[in-house]
């Protein structure tokens, strides 16, 4: 990855989670990472658009570990004697509202971006969790997610490689993407109970979204600083990225009927189903 796991962590100053006293809190953020985890089953689709045999090979390989790491979240929850729930509105909306509508969107914010988040989330909870089986089952499924990450990362550097207007289009949509993050940081930290932990929460999203900035330089999205981004600056990204999308959805619908059948009819997935299935409400 472009950025290493130190970079990626904070200290919290050996203040750690309680699987008893502090279910509240884990409930609401194993919920948040099984939600995750189901979206990434939907990497499949993306088979379609892969640019050659060896980046669906990866994808291949991605669906089945994303796959596992949904069991290993009911397992986690299962040993919490956590209860499924919905995740909150702004991380559906990271998650599935922001969803690719092409391979450069999809590496560049779900993968790079979207995941390197998740990534630190991981982090956080494995180095605070007074559970060490939990920890455990987290410890390999970071190993996994660090390689998506990376891949996310060594596809949007290759394909803004000599294009700038894509360069452009990938930052817009990121700027979207971090306000979203900033959005879900004012929710947790007007809503979550007080605890030592969650104190640090303030300077965790301000890292997270740190790291992120230093992720889109390293890539090569981002050319200077952000704080050297002007207002109207952002907000011109933000439009021209969101009116190409808007054209380039046109036209992948009119060039394949296959992706007109949301319009159809309401298209059930399994971000939709997940806490009915029986997977997740039966493990075992």
């Amino acid at each position: 990855m472009l950025l290493t796991r130190e970079e990626m962590s904070l200290d919290f100053g050996g203040h750690r989670l309680d699987p008893a006293a502090d279910r509240e809190i884990l409930a609401w953020i194993m919920n948040q990472f099984l939600y995750g985890e189901v979206t990434g089953i939907q990497i499949g689709q993306w088979l379609y658009d892969a640019p050659d045999l060896s980046a669906a090979r990866f994808l291949a390989k991605q669906a089945i570990e994303e796959l596992q790491h949904v069991g290993n979240m009911v397992s986690i929850m299962g040993m919490l004697e956590l209860t499924p729930q919905p995740a909150h509105p702004v991380v559906r909306m990271l998650a599935t509202g922001m969803m690719g509508g092409s391979w450069a969107e999809h590496v560049a914010t779900e993968m790079a971006l979207g995941e390197g988040f998740v990534l630190m989330a991981f982090y956080a909870v494995i180095d605070t969790l007074d559970h060490p089986e939990s920890v455990a089952i987290l410890e390999r499924a970071v190993r996994q997610e660090e390689s998506h990450v990376d891949f996310g990362e060594c596809q949007t550097m290759a394909l803004i490689a000599g294009d700038e207007a894509l360069r452009k289009r990938l930052l817009g949509l990121s700027l979207v993407w971090m306000w979203g993050v900033r959005r879900l940081a004012g929710f947790m930290q007007s809503r979550l109970p007080d605890h030592p932990v969650l104190e640090r929460l303030p300077d965790f999203l301000a890292l997270c979204l740190q790291c992120a900035e230093t992720r889109l330089l390293r890539m090569g999205v981002l050319e200077q600083p952000l704080s050297e981004l002007s207002s109207a600056s952002r907000a011109a990204l933000v439009a021209s990225a969101y009116a190409h999308k808007g054209g380039e959805s046109t036209l992948r619908l009119l060039t394949s009927p296959a992706r007109l059948l949301p319009f159809v009819g309401k298209r059930r997935r399994l971000t939709d189903t997940y806490l009915n299935d029986p997977v997740v409400r039966e493990p075992g």
